[in-house]
């Protein structure tokens, strides 16, 4: 919502959305759910961590330059409109890269072999 790429009632946007925005919006989308989705091994909780954080790196390349208080503190809004927007893209392209990379390496790890994928939770252990 604080990117308003997507228009809403709630924010508004003090800059116009460029081009590449909507592409690496929903690249961003497209890939986190991916990554959510893949069916894990029961033990396997790498990549989480990297996953957010592309995924927020995202939402900083899409959003407003003017509107980050984060950047507008630090930079002004010159330095927002001069130095932080066009290295934007730039930080799309490695988060949607990020987000790639972790989907294969997901996919690679997935716990499924011929017969079927197993479940996400661990077997119950069986009487012996």
């Amino acid at each position: 919502m604080p990117t308003d790429v997507i228009d809403t009632v709630w924010f508004t946007r003090m800059t116009p959305v460029r081009w590449w925005e909507y592409p690496a919006l929903i690249l961003t989308v497209v890939l986190t759910g991916l990554w959510f989705a893949i069916v894990r091994q029961a033990a396997d909780e790498r990549g989480r961590t990297g996953v957010l954080g592309s995924s927020l790196l995202s939402a900083f390349a899409v959003g407003c330059p003017l509107c980050n208080k984060i950047v507008l503190g630090l930079l002004g809004v010159s330095g927002a409109l001069g130095v932080w927007a066009p290295i934007q893209p730039a930080l799309a392209g490695v988060s949607v890269a990020a987000l790639g990379a972790a989907v294969l390496l997901r996919w690679r790890r997935r716990a499924c072999t011929p017969e079927g994928c197993a479940p996400t939770a661990p077997a119950p252990k069986r009487p012996q």
